[in-house]
């Protein structure tokens, strides 16, 4: 096992392939993990057209994936935690880069380090990973499952739960039902949100989140848009508003339906402005506005532990297994929603 082969993007040329490299070896403090499942998300569509730029990369060349689980194949030197070979395990997406003096994996860092951007991730057969980054999963997570927790599970769920801080009782928008969204209107069920209207051009995208535990699904589009949002919540507008699409005209949209104290969360990233249209209504109705990125250091082993309870089923998000070497199609089906994915796993 001297190579193997691995989905890596050339920052100098902008160029992406699957090719053939060394099996890495790993370090003082690190683990060899043998993948079994990694997550298509579009962060990475966004890596690979250009639009999403690392910030903290430590090569030129990067292999894509954060959304990764495995099973423990080697130990490097120096570790502290006696995790096993063979031991099933999901990643978190990211990690700290451990400069800063007495870092313990604090939050906020203002250096996360993201795997598959600025470090590289799992799109690949095997992959290192910190020992601290590493969280067991139960034999009765299946992996496909395991590996979209640590983004498009936990990023959303963080921004529900930490971000937001939703109640039960209270009203709930999602801006883009995709990957990350789906799981928000899933996230916000859970934690006894009501109403929740998820928001989507899609009729498929509403459909699913309708499934998916919505009580309402709109069209941005429709002309009574507003109103049916009044409506549903007894005129009070919403108290929260996920965007999860990123796009300024969402956000807009989604600061405009806000009630008394509501806040918009920005958890759809986009390099474009915030741009909110509304005037003194604004300032009158004291809203805000909070950003989001990722999901928290305990997010990733709070939702195994859900799912291992049967609190959180994610069998549904799983939309297709394509072959690593495949990869390139993979992106192609996200970034154009043929077949309007929530998650397409690469298999090794």
């Amino acid at each position: 096992m001297d190579t193997m082969l691995a989905g890596r993007f050339h920052l100098d040329s902008g160029k992406f392939a699957v090719e053939e490299v060394p099996v890495p070896v790993p370090g003082p403090g690190e683990i060899l993990i043998e993948v079994r499942a990694a997550g298509v998300c579009l962060s990475d569509v966004h890596l690979l057209d250009g639009s999403l730029a690392p910030l903290f990369a430590t090569s030129d060349t990067i292999t894509v994936g954060h959304e990764v689980s495995g099973v423990i194949h080697t130990l490097g030197p120096g570790l502290k935690r006696g995790l096993p070979v063979g031991t099933r395990v999901t990643l978190e997406a990211g990690k700290s880069c451990g400069t800063c003096a007495g870092c313990v994996r604090h939050r906020p860092c203002t250096r996360m380090l993201t795997a598959g951007i600025d470090y590289d991730g799992g799109w690949a057969e095997y992959v290192i990973a910190r020992e601290d980054t590493l969280i067991p999963i139960p034999d009765s997570l299946p992996f496909d499952q395991a590996a979209i927790i640590p983004d498009a599970v936990s990023t959303p769920y963080a921004a529900v739960v930490a971000t937001a801080g939703v109640r039960a009782a209270q009203s709930v928008g999602v801006w883009g039902v995709g990957g990350v969204g789906a799981h928000n209107v899933r996230v916000a069920r859970l934690v006894g949100a009501a109403p929740i209207i998820a928001v989507d051009p899609l009729p498929g995208a509403r459909e699913r989140a309708l499934a998916f535990g919505a009580d309402l699904a709109l069209d941005p589009a429709a002309p009574d848009f507003a109103d049916r949002v009044r409506a549903a919540t007894d005129g009070r507008g919403l108290d929260f508003a996920f965007d999860c699409a990123g796009v300024p005209a969402v956000r807009d949209q989604a600061a405009s339906v806000l009630g008394l104290g509501g806040s918009l969360i920005l958890v759809g990233i986009t390099p474009r402005p915030l741009t909110i249209t509304e005037g003194l209504t604004f300032n009158y109705l004291q809203k805000q506005v909070r950003g989001h990125y990722g999901g928290f250091p305990e997010s990733v082993s709070e939702l195994v532990r859900l799912t291992a309870a049967g609190r959180l089923d994610l069998a549904p998000s799983i939309t297709d297994h394509i072959p690593l070497v495949e990869a390139a199609d993979a992106v192609h089906r996200l970034e154009n929603k043929i077949g309007d994915p929530i998650r397409l796993i690469l298999v090794p």
